[in-house]
């Protein structure tokens, strides 16, 4: 599938970093490095605008790495990206570390996985078809 994409950064494109790789990272578009301290977040630009087709998102996820190694996730996970948004695409980084994180020029900060979805029409009703599980929520199994 190609998608169409403005890239105002001095980064490459985000690209698939191995033959199997579900995700794209994105690079940090900042002149100078961003101190994020514990337990604070910071939007940070990637200078990337894209134009998906219909029917079709792009979910900004965190990178798994940054999570485990230094406690840095995606405030907002996954982030949805529409269709028809053309803003430029940020991320909204959070440190759940005790640590001070700092994002330089060009790191690696964030996933971006394409996807389609669909829309649904509702159909409201009164009742809804019985199941095994029925109403169980959280917790209902036990486990």
């Amino acid at each position: 599938m190609k998608v169409k994409i403005i890239n105002n950064s001095k980064n490459a494109l985000p690209k698939y970093e191995t033959s199997g790789s579900a995700g794209l990272d994105l690079r940090a578009n900042i002149s100078e490095s961003i101190e994020i301290g514990s337990l604070e977040r910071h939007l940070i630009p990637t200078g990337l605008h894209i134009e998906l087709p219909v029917g079709y998102e792009a979910q900004v996820r965190p990178r798994s790495g940054l999570a485990v190694k230094k406690g840095i996730t995606c405030m907002n996970s996954p982030g949805t990206i529409d269709s028809d948004y053309r803003g430029e695409i940020h991320v909204c980084l959070v440190n759940v570390s005790k640590e001070v994180f700092t994002v330089n020029p060009g790191d690696r900060i964030a996933q971006m996985v394409i996807g389609s979805y669909t829309q649904v029409n509702w159909e409201q009703v009164e009742v809804l078809g019985e199941t095994e599980r029925g109403s169980g929520g959280f917790g209902h199994t036990g486990v």
